[in-house]
């Protein structure tokens, strides 16, 4: 008899860990930080307290609670609609069609193909982008058809970033509903390439050298509702090619050989690299594929890797970049002097995201964590890597913030989000908006 409870006991407990753990979304590139203080300074918590209790805001709070059906059925017109990275146009037209029929000032794509929605404020001396990111990891052929099981959705892509565009839509009609003007003007935007090798180049094309002058930015892009990214994962990726005039294993044997030089390239940087990221700022390296070559018998014409490393801090970030340079560097020239002939390597970066932090201080990041509170949540404070990462590493205060609902399965083809008070995270969208971009009477 003790023997089997305690079988059963063991059981219902991992059943229920492993429920427990599908109730929360992991983001890629995401980590919590517990080391920093998260204590809300009181003034803030008054503030959303003030907002609150306006009428105005209690009817969009209303408005966005009676559009739940509605706002489900958005979700699923743009999860259907593939946005593959660089293939993001007929998603960017949709919600740019979405945004105009909800309601805006003016409206365009940049040469970049971002959306972008105008909203006037009053005062119009301040400029706060809202914003969540248009592409996904798909390729076209993955079937984006939305599948409800029970109370569940499922598809892929449902969750990043398809509900991060609702969420900045539902905040928009709220205010519009209600009339609800701010003080700062207020972009609306779409963008395009977050995700893997699109590089952010949407956002970085919106904070480029004489670009618009951007006060604010905030990104919905992230599972849950309690997390705030005020901090930026920087990253370099590379993909490096060495080449030669390749030949017969045995006829061409002694010919400089890609495959050789790769490998020391590799052996170099991971000895080197290895003691690099043993102290210090916390900083990681990883070489995730390796290609090249026609056969067995053959010395390759070319051998490639891609390399991804990344760093809290961005001197550490170039730091780890330094010694791959110098390993792919001192690979070559000793293959090169073991024949008349000779390799070349091309150093391609396909990858740069940069680092930095805003201080939880900051009145972004402190409005962030006083609404999250209120809506009854505790905020946590994190370190992502996402469009956030541009304003953020140039010292213009920016979040990226959760999505709401539950959800699970990101960048998988078995993603899932289902409505678990998906109302709290475009209440609370709505709240930091305002509060950042200032509610005028």
């Amino acid at each position: 008899m003790g023997y089997w409870y305690m079988k059963w006991v063991i059981i219902f407990s991992g059943l229920f860990f492993v429920l427990t753990a599908c109730e929360q979304e992991p983001e890629q590139e995401q980590q919590a930080e517990n080391d920093e203080e998260t204590e809300i300074q009181g003034e803030f918590n008054d503030e959303m307290e003030q907002l609150a209790d306006h009428p105005k805001i209690q009817e969009a709070f209303q408005l966005i609670e009676d559009r739940e059906d509605q706002t489900i059925e958005d979700l699923i017109t743009i999860t259907e609609i593939p946005a593959p990275p660089f293939m993001e146009d007929e998603r960017a037209e949709a919600y740019k069609e979405m945004i105009t029929e909800a309601g805006i000032d003016d409206i365009y794509r940049d040469e970049e193909g971002n959306v972008i929605g105008i909203r006037e404020g009053t005062v119009g001396d301040k400029l706060l982008v809202l914003s969540a990111h248009l592409d996904t990891v798909f390729p076209e052929d993955v079937d984006v058809t939305v599948e409800a099981r029970g109370d569940t959705l499922f598809a892929p892509g449902i969750g990043d970033d398809s509900r991060g565009l609702v969420v900045v839509l539902e905040v928009l009609r709220a205010m519009n509903e209600v009339d609800i003007q701010t003080e700062a003007d207020l972009w609306i935007v779409g963008t395009v390439g977050e995700e893997g090798l699109g590089d952010l180049r949407g956002v970085k094309h919106l904070f480029r050298e004489g670009g618009p002058d951007i006060d604010y930015f905030i990104t919905v892009d992230g599972g849950g509702e309690t997390g705030i990214a005020n901090k930026a994962l920087g990253s370099h990726r590379y993909r490096v090619e060495f080449s030669g005039p390749g030949g017969h294993s045995w006829g061409a044997f002694g010919t400089v050989n890609p495959a050789h030089a790769l490998s020391r390239a590799i052996h170099y940087f991971d000895e080197s690299a290895a003691d690099y990221v043993a102290e210090g700022p916390r900083t990681s390296y990883n070489i995730g594929r390796i290609g090249g070559g026609t056969s067995i018998n053959s010395i390759p014409y070319d051998n490639w890797f891609e390399v991804d490393m990344r760093s809290i801090d961005q001197d550490r970030l170039n730091g780890i970049d330094d010694i791959l340079q110098e390993s792919i560097q001192k690979a070559l020239e000793e293959e090169n002097q073991r024949s008349d002939d000779e390799l070349d390597v091309d150093i391609d970066m396909v990858g740069d995201r940069p680092s930095g932090e805003i201080p939880a201080s900051n009145p972004l990041v402190q409005r962030s964590m006083a609404a999250i509170e209120y809506v009854g949540f505790e905020p946590n404070l994190q370190r992502s890597s996402t469009d956030a990462n541009v304003p953020i590493s140039m010292d213009i205060p920016a979040v990226r913030i959760g999505r709401g609902g539950v959800g699970g399965g990101a960048h998988s083809t078995d993603e899932w989000w289902k409505n678990v008070d998906q109302h709290l995270s475009i209440q609370r969208t709505l709240m930091i908006t305002l509060a950042q971009a200032g509610l005028a009477e």
